[in-house]
């Protein structure tokens, strides 16, 4: 199983993928990108605009559909056009460089059409807010677990580009709350809103902003607060084994893509090793992590390393990673799984040919990653594995 390669560059296929597997119609993609094939061929950075102008017109016209459905009180049809549109205009904003005409606009449109196709949908998902600090505040969707609670749930975090709403629409929160677990994704600085509307830049250390979520969390009459994991996509792969390893409130956590050192990751690129992410790719990671110039950014950057961080983690935690992941190399999975040293059970999955998932986070296929993570943090956590399962007791059979 491989990427979906329309395009001759990998940066825009990945977006391309990305859409897809966020519930994108094959037709529609078609549709957006035959009259920008010829722009990709002139690299990743060249012809976003156009990515821009096609998807947006596609996503726009799904709205005016959505408001005739509306006015004729197709409101579940309205919906799920609505979320669609979502996909397009979040894949479309993500392409763009810091402060590109449209970017804000686009993502103002994104938001909009998420919230209110969840809404018209009657979908299990909810808005929260936080303080976080200097008056800032951070964003989170919540997906409450099916059954009666206290139920575990789990926070899950962005990688360097992506925002919560493609976390939910990627299916993770849905297959959680099956197995009765709650899931709460969020923006974490440097990422959506906390980037683009709060001017919230990344940090490495990333359990400053997860230990607020953990104490909403431990607030809510339905959460056990014994029973609380952390997951992330991509770069979560730093942040949420970070986190855990400094949050001692966490009782399960799981890595979607190890990314053991990014800091290494990013000298390896400015001698153009491995794949980019998204275009316009130093100018973003600046924008992320609110640098002043590239020397500034690879200075706020080498505290990217887990080096003496895994060997802190006392919970269950898992590793995994497709083999040919072209953006971040599948040894750095196992040399976080090798420093596990501490946790009581360590499991590492590479997602092989065998059943897809080989791509970064299982661009090409992310149904065997939102299946195998969901099911960790269902035994791990006290969740369930089948409609027909007895509730796991592994979390209860735990030392301490």
């Amino acid at each position: 199983m491989a990427l979906f390669e329309y395009f001759p560059n990998y940066v825009w296929n990945l977006s391309l993928a990305i859409a897809m597997e966020n519930g994108g119609k094959i037709g529609e993609i078609v549709d957006m990108c035959q009259p920008i094939r010829d722009a990709a061929a002139r690299g990743e950075d060249a012809g976003t605009a156009e990515f821009l102008r096609e998807w947006v017109r596609m996503a726009d016209k799904l709205c005016e559909l959505a408001a005739e459905d509306e006015d004729n009180g197709r409101l579940y049809s309205a919906g799920t056009k609505l979320k669609r549109a979502s996909i397009y205009y979040v894949t479309a904003e993500r392409m763009q460089g810091r402060g590109h005409p449209g970017r804000m606009e686009t993502y103002g449109k994104a938001l909009d059409a998420f919230s209110r196709g969840t809404t018209l949908s009657g979908d299990n998902v909810e808005r929260v807010e936080i303080a976080y600090r200097d008056g800032k505040t951070l964003a989170a969707w919540l997906t409450r677990a099916a059954g009666a609670g206290p139920n575990p749930a789990v926070v899950f975090c962005n990688g360097l580009d992506s925002c919560k709403e493609m976390l939910w629409l990627g299916g993770f929160p849905e297959a959680l709350s099956k197995r009765g677990v709650s899931c709460l994704c969020v923006d974490q600085p440097g990422t959506g809103e906390a980037l683009r509307l709060q001017d919230l830049p990344a940090t490495h250390a990333s359990e400053r902003w997860a230990s607020p979520w953990v104490d909403w969390l431990q607030e809510q009459p339905d959460v056990a607060a014994d029973r609380i994991g952390m997951t992330g996509i991509s770069l979560g792969g730093h942040f949420a084994p970070r986190a855990v390893a400094f949050e001692p409130r966490f009782a399960s956590g799981a890595a979607w893509g190890a990314n053991h050192n990014w800091a290494e990751v990013q000298r390896k690129r400015l001698e153009r090793e491995g794949e980019n992410p998204v275009p316009h790719y130093w100018d973003h990671v600046m924008w992320v992590f609110g640098a002043s110039s590239l020397d500034d950014f690879l200075a706020k950057a080498a505290n990217m390393n887990l080096e003496g961080v895994m060997d802190r983690i006392r919970v269950p935690f898992l590793v995994t990673h497709g083999a040919h992941d072209r953006q971040i190399s599948v040894a750095y999975a196992h040399r976080s799984y090798a420093q596990l040293v501490n946790s009581p059970r360590r499991e590492l999955k590479i997602f092989t040919e065998r059943e897809g998932g080989v791509e970064h986070v299982g661009a090409d296929n992310m149904s065997f990653g939102n299946d195998y993570i969901a099911d960790w943090f269902a035994e791990t956590l006290g969740g369930r594995t089948g409609s027909g399962a007895a509730r796991q007791n592994e979390w209860q059979n735990e030392p301490g």
